[in-house]
């Protein structure tokens, strides 16, 4: 936990962050210290410099120059990052960072850093104990920075762990049922009203394409609203967050190869994204309406599995060929944005790993991304991820497009082909929308096989910043 401090004492481990070490005052570092730090930035182009006092640590850490003020609080993420896994491997349960310089956003941004890298998913190890990381305890201190600003990053990276946390759960022990107790917990501490689907409802409301996914599964589905409702919000129609729920892929009767389907419990991660998003708006006590729609169940194959030919019958009545039941996470998603049409909401925004169309285009280092009848919102979208640095690639949503999903025995079908796929899955998703619609498919960023700095291994919650940027700076709005 991140906690503001207004006074050091000689034996607080501290972090001193500065453009410049001359700017170091004397009551930190001797004058031969400072010197021999400037020796070392500036002759052997280090960018951090450690004394160690008997066992009491003080680092000079370099802030470096960058014209564009998102890639140097990128610099300083990562500089948290590294600075936290030295901390651990010291051993240090404290530290605090001294804000020589005046720079409230860049330290904040490191300490950020230090917070999400410093996160391990040690639930399953025997040994948890050993390969614990000690540091537990960061202060601030800073004029520049207010109380309050610490509380929100606290608050924005408790929610980004809670998102890893769900997506590196294993389907043995986070089932759909699993899933969507987890939302109800997030709502009990929250103050968010959630509530849950379970099958008989969702064969009531004739959700067919949760329920043709979840034919091949022993376990059963389920839907969750979670509503953060406050009490003035500053919009009068809801804004809607809807997630991808697949708590494990096996492709169905299009049963995936090789190891494709290795990290499949990872299918989940985009409701994860949105129920941890509406976890820290909620915590943040934002004036703004906001509803998530989370539709939850594993892709499996059984006797009665769907099968590539097979044509169902949505929520919304539209018809769907399914040529391909590894497309199954549009068919979820579907009936979901049908549903959110009840709503009359203002925007809809979507997070899925919908398709490997998307991770070959760009990679883990941002989102593809669609709009329809929201450029608006998809120009402040693309604002707030440079800001946090969860970037995101428009992709073009041409008419064209459409055609790739037209179907001769159907109104559409679930898979447009080997071409642009990335996008016939987002057409295939507009399909069911009449709102304004932005479609954000996570696929490359949300679980990576190595730490990417301070993204740690497994589970990234990639996207919960930046929904979280972009929804503050709508309710100021």
């Amino acid at each position: 936990m991140t906690r503001k401090i207004n006074k050091i004492t000689q034996e607080d481990n501290l972090i001193l962050l500065t453009s410049d070490v001359k700017n170091i005052d004397t009551k930190y570092l001797s004058k031969e210290e400072i010197a021999y730090s400037a020796h070392l930035i500036s002759d052997h182009k280090k960018e951090t410099v450690a004394f160690d006092r008997l066992g009491r640590w003080v680092l000079v850490q370099l802030i470096k120059e960058e014209k564009e003020d998102h890639k140097r609080m990128e610099n300083c993420r990562k500089a948290g990052d590294t600075l936290a896994a030295k901390l651990n491997d010291l051993k240090v349960k404290s530290v605090i960072v001294v804000d020589i310089d005046g720079k409230g956003p860049e330290t904040l941004a490191l300490v950020e850093g230090m917070a999400l890298g410093s996160y391990q998913f040690l639930k399953y190890k025997s040994d948890k104990k050993e390969k614990e990381n000690v540091l537990d305890s960061v202060g601030i201190l800073s004029k520049e920075i207010k109380e309050t600003e610490i509380d929100r990053m606290n608050i924005v990276t408790d929610s980004v762990l809670l998102c890893r946390n769900l997506v590196n759960e294993p389907v043995s022990n986070l089932t759909a049922q699993a899933l969507a107790k987890e939302f109800q917990k997030m709502g009990e501490a929250a103050g968010i009203k959630v509530e849950v689907l379970n099958k008989n409802k969702i064969e009531a409301l004739k959700m067919g394409g949760l329920l043709a996914v979840n034919k091949g599964s022993t376990d059963p589905p389920t839907f969750t609203i979670m509503e953060w409702k406050p009490a003035k919000p500053v919009n009068n129609k809801p804004v809607i967050l809807v997630g991808k729920g697949v708590v494990f892929d096996t492709g169905g009767l299009n049963l995936k190869t090789g190891n494709f389907m290795d990290n499949m419990k990872c299918d989940m991660a985009g409701a994860a994204t949105m129920a941890a998003t509406i976890y820290a708006i909620a915590r943040l006590h934002l004036p703004l309406h906001v509803i998530g729609l989370m539709p939850a169940t594993d892709n499996r194959m059984d006797a009665n599995s769907i099968a590539p030919g097979d044509v169902i019958k949505m929520y919304d009545g539209t018809m769907v060929e399914v040529l391909n039941t590894d497309a199954e996470g549009r068919l979820i998603l579907g009936d979901a944005l049908s549903y959110a049409k009840k709503y009359k909401p203002e925007l809809v925004i979507d997070a899925a790993t919908l398709t490997g169309a998307a991770s070959r285009a760009i990679g883990r280092y941002g989102i593809a991304a669609m709009e329809y009848r929201a450029e608006k919102e998809m120009k402040q979208l693309k604002e707030s991820g440079n800001r946090v640095y969860e970037r995101i690639a428009e992709f073009p949503f041409w008419e064209e497009y459409g055609d790739l999903i037209k179907s001769e025995v159907a109104d559409i079908k679930n898979t447009g082909g080997i071409d642009a796929g990335m996008i016939t899955a987002g057409k295939f998703l507009a399909h069911f929308t009449d709102y304004p619609f932005i479609h954000l498919d996570i696929a490359g960023p949300a679980f990576i096989e190595k730490k990417d700095s301070y993204r740690t291994a497994g589970g990234t919650g990639f996207g919960v910043r930046l929904l979280v940027e972009f929804l503050e700076k709508r309710a100021m709005k």
